[in-house]
């Protein structure tokens, strides 16, 4: 699991084998069952994670009650809250397991003090930030300007192990569109 953190480090920073070794080993790794809850909606957020394996969903409850599912986070993919423009700093989503998940989980109170003792982590953060910024950008505005038919299309052909590791409902609520509509066009474009 950890060559995972190996690699980032190694793709984001100049640090050193001992560097890097030292990093990994004060970063925590925790197993997560199938169904457990990063945190709530409305809850503030005490950590932020980084998947090695597994799947975790964001989800929020609307007006009417009803889950809206707004991203899935597979291997390899960063969760964090950036919630410091809103005075009670809550969150407004619900982060949970899908699958058994293995996570880092990065204590906020102690993320000034990992990135005093090793500023290149801090570079290496933001660096991983932008490009998640980026791509989310680039996605939201696709999103929005295509069909249903279109959503389900893309979903396919850039996150296709979504398909088999996600509840066809959940599916549906990311994509904006009824469980029995993801089903048709499923059936259309099969």
């Amino acid at each position: 699991m950890k060559d995972i953190l190996y690699k980032y480090l190694s793709r984001w920073t100049s640090l050193g084998e001992e560097d890097q070794q030292a990093i990994v080993n004060e970063i925590r790794v925790e197993k997560l069952d199938k169904g457990a809850v990063l945190f709530k909606q409305g809850d503030v957020p005490a950590a932020c994670y980084f998947i090695l394996e597994g799947c975790v969903r964001q989800y929020a409850i609307d007006e009417d009650g009803r889950e809206v599912t707004t991203n899935f986070y597979t291997e390899e993919q960063a969760i964090a809250i950036f919630n410091h423009h809103k005075s009670d700093k809550s969150s407004e989503y619900t982060f949970v397991c899908v699958e058994d998940s293995v996570l880092v989980v990065g204590d906020l109170d102690q993320e000034k003090d990992m990135y005093d003792k090793h500023p290149q982590l801090e570079f290496m953060t933001r660096r991983m930030m932008e490009e998640n910024f980026s791509k989310v950008q680039a996605e939201f505005a696709a999103f929005i300007a295509s069909s249903p038919e279109a959503r389900v299309k893309t979903l396919l052909a850039n996150r296709p192990s979504l398909f088999d590791r996600v509840p066809q409902h959940q599916l549906a609520s990311y994509l904006g569109i009824t469980p029995e509509s993801l089903s048709r066009i499923k059936k259309r474009i099969g």
